[in-house]
């Protein structure tokens, strides 16, 4: 089996300057990097990730071959190659740019397509483009881009759910998937769900992951989110943030713990989050529950 490519090696590939990295914050399942690129002609061996490239600066002709002919069309700021993954390719341009190359795994656009069509997913397969226009990659890209530089509060629950609309806008428009035979899944067995519960009880305060739970109950992401949905009538995201919310309920009972406290210990990025969470589940926010426990104790 070769090799597959990593973001981290496609300097030796792609020879330019690197002006952008998301390395040292290690997101997960997505990479962000930067290039200057002078006129080049490279080959590209078979890559691990789904690359985009948005064009940030220069206007060039831009050209790729894979198996055929040469494929040729100009570049310029706002426009977007996409390449798919496990694909040899050569590609060759005529004048310097500045890129911007978005990575996704495998990984990350099959468990939002598993989630997105509740099927297990056998393979996918990105269309290959040299030029197009989208409103919205390059947008999302720009995002990601202020977060590199930014590095805000509550990064890392921010890169993720622009990864995840990433993963969907792409499913929509440039993909092609591949699912695999239906099965049953039947339901998950006492000791797996006491398994859950406990590990989302005692962990509410940390970032829980589907991959986290299906290594907890020895199952792949797919098959967790349809037991677990005939198990507990929802999806394990919607579980988790039930028990965040009703842990953070707990909490305002104790009248002196801030805000932002119970919001850090209930695991939201942030109180703003806690609070738009709890007025969707109680029609009220946490302040105003907070006062209405506190007055039917003074009534006691």
């Amino acid at each position: 089996m070769k090799e597959l490519i990593s973001p981290e090696q496609i300097l030796q590939w792609i020879p330019g300057d690197l002006t952008l990295d998301s390395a040292p914050l290690s997101w997960e399942g997505i990479a962000l990097k930067g290039y200057r690129y002078s006129d080049l002609d490279v080959a590209i061996p078979e890559m691990r990730d789904f690359m985009i490239v948005i064009y940030k600066r220069g206007v060039a002709e831009m050209s790729r071959r894979s198996s055929g002919r040469w494929h040729s069309e100009t570049v310029e700021p706002g426009a977007m190659s996409i390449l798919t993954r496990g694909e040899q390719s050569k590609w060759r341009w005529n004048k310097p740019i500045d890129v911007s190359h978005l990575y996704l795994t495998q990984a990350a656009v099959a468990r939002v397509a598993g989630e997105v069509f509740e099927r297990d997913i056998k393979d996918i397969e990105m269309y290959d483009l040299v030029s197009t226009k989208d409103p919205v990659l390059p947008t999302l890209v720009a995002m990601l881009e202020h977060e590199l530089k930014e590095d805000g509060l509550g990064g890392k629950l921010y890169v993720e759910s622009l990864k995840n609309q990433l993963c969907i806008h792409i499913l929509r428009r440039y993909a092609n998937i591949i699912f695999r035979e239906h099965r049953s899944y039947g339901r998950l067995s006492s000791a797996q769900c006491r398994l859950l519960v406990q590990y989302v009880k005692e962990n509410i305060e940390q970032n829980i992951s589907l991959e986290d739970l299906a290594g907890l109950t020895h199952l792949t992401v797919f098959t967790l989110i349809r037991k677990f949905r005939n198990e507990f009538n929802c999806s394990p995201h919607a579980y988790v943030m039930r028990q965040r919310i009703e842990h953070a309920k707990r909490l305002l009972a104790r009248q002196g713990m801030p805000l932002k406290v119970i919001a850090a210990s209930s695991g939201f990025s942030d109180q703003s989050h806690m609070t738009r969470l709890f007025r969707s589940f109680f029609n009220i926010t946490p302040t105003e529950y907070r006062r209405s426990t506190a007055m039917h104790g003074c009534k006691k």
